[in-house]
């Protein structure tokens, strides 16, 4: 009878430090609270979709996005009944989520001539599409008249542009104008639009009303992003109001439209905020609340102007997941143990601004030891969580981000790595593919190699 050698067990030399910053007790440092266990995502196993689609994986939930809407569009309608939402196409770009949001009524809201050509491309029609942002180019204006846009001028040059145009045309062309001015307790987006206290708005408005070949129909004010005090946009639907109020006596013109802009948070955690998403982030009903109260004004109004919102982050962050697996780990000379995840920065842009919540879809058992996780970019800043403890985990196991469903689809980077697919979890549980995953492929797709660089070895 032979004896068969015992299987060695994977030993790793400890290093022995002193622990401090966190939370302890007689077992040992505790598990970081946002540490949590979860092994699904609408009611489908994380490592069912790993196992079909890949990892890392973006994953986005039908029903999420359309209840979230819903529930959004209900709060504002039913104080105050002509609203009409505007999806950001900056915030999630993918065709198969801007085309929910259309199917839901939303009209398209884009900020580039590649942002208008997409919502083009996809069926919205140029009476369906705000055109904002500081750069338009002369042929995507010209499209954009042409196909009878809401266009949002930023500053005197673009009128000018838009004004030439119409001339040449011979046609009077609708615009709006947008706004910036000072909300307390926010910091002012003075770079976008026309200032408001120094008398420059009026004086666009003046411009705009003048002219033979421009008819001023709206109004528009962007205030910021994630802004958590619903009494901000109390204070921006007030000055708005009394502008539009403004050109009404000023001027005898009555616009058609006001425009709030976006910027309402979602139940993210942004960093430097201490309570957590579910206490510190007002619910939909109070931002509507502040705003419709002072559209009451209107209520015995023969003429009632659009309220127009272009809710973006709101609408979409909570229905986006990240799931992406542990690749390696290994010992610091800090004591941390490194987790290696095969997503990284590189896909989460916004990881700078928020502490995503991390769901691990496997129970651990052990003493928590200090740990952050890396990614898998050959960059020192490649950090997605540090400062929190956790029993071993083992590799393969996947890690799940939530919510990561605002900007980190249009911010990815191509950057050392593959970008992966993303997949949609329908309402009635099935799945589909939203984008496919990249390759060398569609990487290489417009790359040129002129004759005299090729080369043989």
């Amino acid at each position: 009878m032979s004896i068969q050698p015992s299987k060695k067990l994977k030993y790793e030399r400890p290093n022995i430090v002193r622990v401090s910053n966190y939370l302890t007790s007689k077992a040992g440092p505790a598990i970081a609270a946002d540490l949590e266990f979860n092994d699904v995502i609408s009611g489908i196993s994380v490592e069912e979709l790993s196992e079909k689609y890949g990892s890392p994986l973006f994953v986005f939930c039908e029903k999420t996005i359309r209840d979230t809407y819903r529930r959004a569009h209900k709060a504002f309608c039913e104080n105050y009944e002509n609203v009409q939402f505007a999806w950001s196409y900056k915030t999630n770009y993918l065709k198969g989520i801007c085309a929910i949001f259309h199917q839901e009524g939303a009209i398209a809201e884009v900020v580039s001539d590649f942002e208008y050509e997409k919502a083009r491309a996809l069926g919205v029609p140029g009476n369906r599409i705000i055109y904002n942002g500081p750069l338009k180019s002369v042929d995507s204006l010209k499209r954009a008249i042409r196909e009878r846009a809401y266009i949002h001028i930023d500053n005197f040059d673009e009128m000018t542009m838009i004004e030439e145009i119409a001339r040449k045309e011979k046609i009077i062309v609708p615009v709006a104008i947008r706004l910036n001015f000072h909300i307390l307790g926010a910091t002012q987006w003075s770079r976008f639009g026309f200032n408001l206290e120094t008398g420059q708005a009026l004086e666009a408005a003046r411009k705009i009303i003048s002219s033979d070949h421009l008819e001023l129909t709206g109004i528009h004010a962007h205030i910021g992003t994630f802004m958590m005090d619903p009494t901000s946009y109390e204070q921006s639907a007030e000055k708005l109001i009394d502008f539009y109020l403004m050109i009404q006596n000023k001027f005898g013109v009555r616009l058609h439209y006001i425009d709030m802009g976006g910027g309402i948070p979602s139940k993210n955690n942004l960093r430097g905020v201490y309570q957590p998403a579910e206490i510190a982030i007002k619910n939909i009903e109070e931002y509507a609340s502040c705003i419709t109260k002072k559209f009451k004004i209107f209520e015995n109004s023969e003429h009632r102007p659009k309220l127009i919102l272009e809710t973006g982050r709101h609408l979409i962050d909570e229905a986006g997941f990240l799931i992406t697996q542990v690749s390696n780990s290994k010992l610091l000379p800090t004591g941390k143990r490194s987790y290696v995840l095969d997503a990284g920065v590189n896909l989460l842009y916004t990881n700078a601004w928020y502490n995503f919540k991390f769901q691990i879809n496997k129970k651990l058992e052990g003493i928590a030891e200090p740990a952050i996780f890396n990614g898998p970019l050959c960059m020192n800043i490649d950090i997605l969580k540090d400062g929190f403890s956790t029993p071993y985990i083992p590799v393969g196991t996947h890690i799940t981000l939530h919510p990561v469903g605002a900007y980190n689809i249009t911010q990815s980077m191509q950057f050392i790595r593959y970008r992966p697919a993303v997949v949609l979890i329908k309402e009635n549980g099935e799945t589909c593919l939203l984008k496919r995953a990249e390759n060398l492929e569609s990487i290489e797709f417009d790359e040129l190699l002129p004759d005299e660089l090729k080369f043989e070895l």
